[in-house]
């Protein structure tokens, strides 16, 4: 077996291992599982200072942000975040990139014996098992100690009291926008909400808090006189002061804790980006001590802004028509995508493919988007906590009168329906179909719709060329036929539609099998 081979299988493993443990939706609220696997592997956890990020919307383009803004200072930086919209290695990341398949399998073995080590002492007690966030969280901290990283940005995944993540000491304490969600675990108020939240404000920590609605202010200012902090708060002693649409994203000018940053390019759409950008830009200012007396270089402050990317987050994934996904999955979230929409794009018609989770305030995210969709197609996505189609469109067509809502038991059917809505709308540019609400939603669509990476091999366009007689180009038709065989089918005179491939059972074969696949996906 190849070293290639050796790597998928064991990738395969391992996350097939890790799925097969409490999902993320199944939480256990205790941390002693997690403090034990931390003391059995070491502390990683304390390898390097931490950025710790809390909220209910905003945590990971905030973490984002941050991690970008730190590595343009320099630093070598890890990234975690969750949940994954592709591939689960998508959640550990070292330099604003994915650790790779080779290198998640490696921590994982290092670990497993742990897990199985706790997973059998739980057993003896009637506990639950270590979950599948809490040893994905170790597996993180492990990466990042083998890096090493310089500092580490670490968003919670849900609640903040008693998330897997919890076991780190911050230096920087983030909190985003607190809003009710989760509520079947978190609580029904935003004082609730809040009161775990603020589970991640330490005594010595540097603390950083987007604007808040007054039950969770009041929370977490609470905690703070609590643990003798003194917060920094936007509106207060960072903001937004002016921002302008701009291509591809909008200009921001951020009163910072050391003053006014301006003719800053953030490569995002919609106001919340912007406060995002300001909070995380205040958090990095903590980090560095930045203050009245020291601003952080604009140069620097600049480039981390304009090299930020934030996945799943009105991200186009497909033109004629435009497509975009997002991963907003409660009211607030909504509400937020509906505003950046209409400001940032000239849609003449918007429709919405909409399939969100059991247990989320559907009623809410439905009137948070009919204001700016024209119509939406409900449906289900790949989870298994989805909610069923017949109950979404019971509260869609409540919401959006009869004529607005279309309904389809399938995302892919649901998106191909979509279209067609859009399909009269002379200018293709002018219209739009958004996948939304949840963020499984946005990670299915984000495979359905997006370009198919080729078969071949990286080296097939170098093949191409070295087949060729010297100083001879192919044609168009030449060089594609080599791309898409990889095996020297481009010679002078050779044509494509003579493809001897063509008439290949073997080759048939392969290409069902390449439908099957995107199918499962």
């Amino acid at each position: 077996m190849s070293g290639t081979d050796d790597t998928s299988s064991g990738f395969a493993r391992a996350e097939a291992e890790l799925l097969a443990r409490w999902p993320e939706s199944k939480v256990a609220p205790d941390l002693g599982r997690i403090c034990a696997l931390m003391d059995f592997i070491g502390e990683p956890q304390l390898c390097a200072p931490v950025i710790h990020i809390a909220g209910t919307n905003g945590k990971t383009s905030t973490a984002r942000i941050v991690e970008s803004l730190l590595r343009e200072q320099g630093l070598t930086t890890g990234l975690f975040t969750s949940p994954s919209l592709e591939s689960i290695t998508e959640r550990v990341q070292i330099d604003g990139e994915p650790i790779s398949e080779a290198r998640f399998a490696a921590a994982y073995e290092d670990i497993a014996p742990f897990l199985t080590l706790l997973d059998e002492q739980a057993e003896l007690v009637n506990g639950p098992p270590v979950t599948m966030f809490e040893a994905v969280t170790a597996l993180a901290f492990a990466c990042f100690a083998d890096a090493p990283v310089d500092v580490m940005v670490i968003e919670c995944g849900m609640g903040g009291a008693w998330d897997a993540t919890n076991v780190v000491e911050p230096a920087v304490a983030v909190v985003t926008p607190v809003g009710l969600d989760h509520t079947d675990y978190l609580g029904d108020s935003l004082t609730e909400i809040a009161t775990e939240k603020a589970g991640i404000l330490k005594a010595g920590a540097l603390a950083a808090f987007a604007r808040q609605e007054p039950e969770a202010a009041a929370v977490l200012m609470a905690r703070c006189v609590e643990l003798d902090i003194t917060p920094v708060r936007e509106g207060v002693e960072f903001a937004v002061v002016n921002r302008t649409l701009a291509v591809g994203g909008q200009m921001l000018t951020i009163q910072g804790l050391g003053g006014e940053y301006d003719e800053l390019y953030l490569p995002l759409h919609g106001e919340h980006q912007s406060a995002n950008a300001a909070l995380a830009l205040a958090a990095v200012e903590l980090f560095f001590d930045a203050g009245p007396q020291r601003q952080l270089d604009i140069d620097v402050v600049r480039a981390g802004l304009a090299a930020v990317t934030s996945p799943g987050r009105l991200e186009r994934v497909r033109t004629s028509p435009t497509v975009i996904i997002d991963a907003a999955h409660n009211p607030a979230g909504a509400r937020a995508v509906t505003a950046a929409l209409a400001e940032s794009f000239d849609f003449s018609r918007l429709v919405g493919v909409v399939a969100v989770l059991e247990g989320k305030d559907v009623r809410g995210i439905l009137t948070a988007l009919e204001p700016g969709f024209d119509s939406i197609v409900v449906t289900r996505n790949s989870s298994p906590r989805s909610l069923d189609v017949d109950d979404l469109a019971e509260i869609a067509l409540d919401v959006f009168g009869e004529d607005r809502v279309f309904a389809s038991p399938h995302l892919a059917e649901a998106l191909d329906v979509a279209v067609g809505l859009v399909d009269d709308v002379a200018e293709w540019g002018s219209a739009a179909v958004v996948a939304l609400g949840s963020v499984v939603t946005a990670a299915d669509a984000r495979r359905m719709m997006a370009p198919r990476p080729p078969r071949v091999p990286n080296d097939a366009r170098e093949l191409t060329y070295n087949l060729l007689p010297e100083g001879e180009e192919p044609d168009d038709d030449q060089l594609q036929a080599g791309l898409e065989r990889g095996l020297g089918f481009n010679l002078p005179g050779f044509d494509p539609e003579d493809d001897p491939l063509d008439d290949d059972p073997d080759d048939d074969d392969l290409d069902a099998d390449d439908d099957d696949d995107e199918e499962d996906s």
